[in-house]
């Protein structure tokens, strides 16, 4: 879900990391839902590519995280349980809305995620580890219960392929 920031200034002010009164509503309201879930949720803090010029010391990196862990603190005292809140970000201006207008108030947002849930009956700590490996990546099921009985569907058991290595792209000749 993302909560959007308008010209006005819908959830935050300018530059603020307290949320204005109709942001305060908004989070309450989705906070009381929100509580009802087994689920955990992330908050994320986002903005736009405007540079915060009030004191050199704090930029939108710390500007996104405080409107992350605003957000957060308000929706536990409207309503989410205590350990329900898994992460909160701040991402400044890297993951923008709108990359063609990087000062678009849309890149100015609160996204708050809701974490699936694979098997409701197993603690939210234990439901992360259900889907990896023994080198953390994610299995699909099938291969998750093979290598816990140790079988596999072929005749021998493979080795698991190593990662996969990312290349620096080779820049185009002038």
């Amino acid at each position: 879900m993302e909560l959007l920031e308008t010209a006005a200034g819908m959830f935050f002010g300018n530059g603020n990391s307290q949320p204005s009164e109709s942001g305060r509503q908004m989070l309450a309201l989705l906070a009381k839902e929100l509580g009802e879930l087994p689920n955990t949720i992330l908050v994320e803090g986002h903005t736009d590519s405007k540079p915060y010029l009030a004191e050199a010391a704090y930029s939108n990196w710390e500007l996104s995280a405080d409107r992350a862990n605003s957000a957060r603190r308000l929706m536990q005292a409207a309503g989410l349980r205590a350990n329900q809140v898994g992460q909160i970000r701040g991402f400044a201006d890297q993951h923008l809305r709108k990359p063609e207008d990087p000062t678009h108030p849309s890149n100015r947002r609160i996204s708050v995620i809701v974490r699936y849930l694979p098997n409701l009956d197993q603690e939210p700590e234990k439901q992360l580890a259900v889907g990896t490996g023994a080198s953390g990546m994610l299995q699909p099921p099938e291969q998750k219960a093979a290598a816990q009985s140790g079988k596999t569907s072929g005749a021998t058991r493979s080795e698991p392929k190593p990662p996969v290595q990312l290349q620096k792209p080779q820049q185009p000749a002038h």
